[in-house]
């Protein structure tokens, strides 16, 4: 029997022979795939993006051009002339800061109390173990499938037998907290690693110190996103404020869009700029917290 023995860097040289060979390249292979996959991802970003951003742009062209120009037939993707008389006509003719205030009011206050509520449910049905802990959270997680317009008269009847009619309490309370913003505090603080709150137990802290101290630092995105949430669907909430509100002084911006619409008719620039009145601090706002948002989303294991 013989022992053939390869002399040092025999099989490196031989590697690269074999690696130099046409046709065997695939870290080149797989680098140019790479690129592709960047490119069309690049290309279907863009592509969201104008279809995300075009509506938006349209209402601020719409809304700086004079009425004029708007029946004149000719389509421009910037007027000749920006002109701010439309939101002069809006806001001579109808009391937009005042339902801009309404609006705030109502959504802050709202989005503080879903936060705090679904905070408090998210830790108990995350971190505390309870007979029906499950059948009580599916429950509330089945109260999704139901639209809001199937209980819109349950919810009428209600207010109306609380005294609550026609205040900003007959809109706040009914949609504070939310099915969908517990289970996204729920699977959030999943994610928190248990040994800190056993360890924290273990030293004595009890559940509300171990919500405040422990559990909250580490939920801000958490935190950002069911504020963000809130306030965006009570900001844009119209059914049940128009149902719930029967003082002008107390209405909301989209109810006060509707009656704009009902006054001035086929004005255009009117109803953008008045549009773009009630769309402007939730854009700003999300784009302040948009971090925060995704941050979230991505903790809670949403994607």
């Amino acid at each position: 029997m013989s022992i053939s023995v390869e002399p040092p860097g025999a099989a490196d040289a031989v590697a690269e022979t074999r690696s130099d060979r046409p046709g065997r390249r695939p870290g080149r292979h797989r680098s140019r795939s790479r690129r592709g996959l960047l490119v069309l991802r690049l290309l279907a970003a863009v592509v969201v993006c104008v279809v995300v951003v075009a509506p938006l742009y349209w209402m601020v062209v719409v809304a700086l051009s004079s009425r004029s120009e708007l029946l004149g037939g000719e389509l421009r993707l910037w007027p000749r002339a920006l002109t701010t008389e439309n939101f002069d006509r809006v806001l001579s003719s109808f009391p937009v800061l005042t339902w801009l205030g309404n609006s705030v009011s109502i959504a802050l206050t709202t989005a503080v109390i879903t936060v705090v509520v679904n905070l408090l449910g998210g830790y108990a049905f995350a971190h505390l173990r309870f007979r029906g802990s499950s059948a009580l959270f599916l429950t509330a997680l089945a109260t999704l499938t139901l639209p809001v317009q199937v209980i819109m008269v349950a919810l009428f009847r209600l207010v109306t037998a609380l005294g609550l009619y026609g205040s900003y309490w007959a809109v706040i309370l009914p949609t504070a907290a939310s099915a969908f913003g517990l289970f996204l505090a729920r699977q959030s603080m999943l994610s928190i690693p248990r040994d800190l709150v056993e360890a924290a137990r273990i030293d004595g802290a009890g559940h509300w110190r171990v919500l405040t101290r422990i559990v909250l630092p580490l939920s801000k995105p958490l935190v950002a996103v069911l504020f963000f949430m809130s306030l965006l669907g009570s900001w844009n909430d119209f059914a049940w404020p128009l149902i719930a509100l029967q003082d002008n002084r107390l209405f909301t911006l989209p109810i006060g869009l509707l009656y704009l619409q009902g006054q001035f008719g086929p004005d255009y620039g009117a109803t953008m700029a008045f549009a773009l009145i009630n769309v402007t601090p939730m854009v700003v706002l999300f784009l302040v917290f948009q971090r925060y948002f995704v941050q979230g989303f991505a903790r809670s294991g949403i994607r």
